[in-house]
């Protein structure tokens, strides 16, 4: 899915412009860059946590040649999706097959 496809669906379900459900999805997006730039947890209930992990400088390998470098410091964005909707995705996959319901017995990572 891609933003235009999130705009044209805002747009189908609550009637307003075209320009106005694009205008909507991209103030919501920008507002969650924003804030995840400025160190800021993005909690979104029944949906997730987006959070900013600061990563320190480590030691690394160039997996061609096996010389170590030094990978630098740097910003990462995790996603935690809520119980809510593990339970909604696990569900969703287990009714649309009959394999699925074998593998969502296993214990969540």
């Amino acid at each position: 899915m891609r933003k235009m496809d999130l705009a044209n669906e805002v747009f189908e379900k609550t009637g307003i412009s075209k320009k106005e459900a694009s205008d909507i999805v991209e103030i919501i997006l920008n507002t969650v860059k924003e804030t995840l730039h400025a160190g800021e947890i993005v909690k979104i209930a029944g949906f997730g946590n987006f959070v900013v992990r600061s990563k320190k400088l480590r030691k690394g390998r160039n997996p061609k040649t096996g010389e170590e470098i030094d990978i630098a410091p740097r910003r990462v964005i995790t996603f935690r999706p809520s119980q809510v909707f593990k339970s909604y995705v696990n569900q969703t996959a287990v009714s649309g097959t009959q394999e699925g319901s074998s593998q969502s017995q296993s214990p969540a990572a």
